[in-house]
């Protein structure tokens, strides 16, 4: 069996040497990443559009792993594509619906570049859902209802803020283990 290309997806960031996508590409041996578009191009159809670029330019197996505003992204994605996915990890996705902390984008600019509504039907290929209970950015009880919609399973990592460096997260040694089971199918 061949294994898969990961496909990083992040979130509404500029690149960040520290964070756990950016150290998990480094040791892949079979990576892609979505450039970054950083928190002001707000555009949803274009982070879509090189989603998919990046997702047809793999050969073979494909598994994505995406984190916050990556993971609304790939629902969006997920409603447009034809191409085939194993599996996708969503690590702590954003609720986008409800105001945000100061420095991300407000609802409004966020409607606007045209993220809502998050899609909230099932995803066509298997998922997990990597949650937080104490995510500034999402109610756990949130995450648990976009889990149940996506038709994801959904892993409780405890509290781990938003599971990046501002969080006290760099290395995400738990990234390995659900893409291998993802990389099984």
């Amino acid at each position: 069996m061949t294994a898969p290309t990961v496909l990083i997806v992040p979130g509404l960031r500029d690149a960040v040497a520290s964070h756990w996508q950016t150290l998990l590409a480094a040791r892949l041996p079979r990576v892609r990443a979505v450039p970054p578009m950083g928190r002001d191009d707000l555009d949803c159809a274009a982070r879509v559009a090189a989603i998919e670029r990046e997702a047809q330019a793999v050969e073979g197996p494909l598994v994505v792993v995406a984190h916050s505003g990556g993971v609304v992204m790939l629902a969006h994605w997920a409603q447009r594509t034809r191409r085939p996915v194993r599996g996708a990890l969503l690590a702590t996705p954003p609720d986008f619906e409800r105001p945000m902390p100061e420095g991300y984008p407000t609802v409004e600019a966020l409607c606007a570049g045209g993220w809502l509504p998050v899609p909230s039907g099932p995803l066509p290929f298997p998922s997990i859902v990597a949650a937080s209970r104490n995510d500034p950015l999402a109610p756990f009880e949130r995450v648990v209802q976009m889990a149940q919609g996506w038709g994801s399973r959904l892993v409780d990592l405890g509290e781990v803020g938003h599971l990046n460096p501002a969080s006290g997260y760099g290395e995400w040694p738990g990234a390995q283990a659900f893409i291998d089971e993802l990389s099984a199918g």
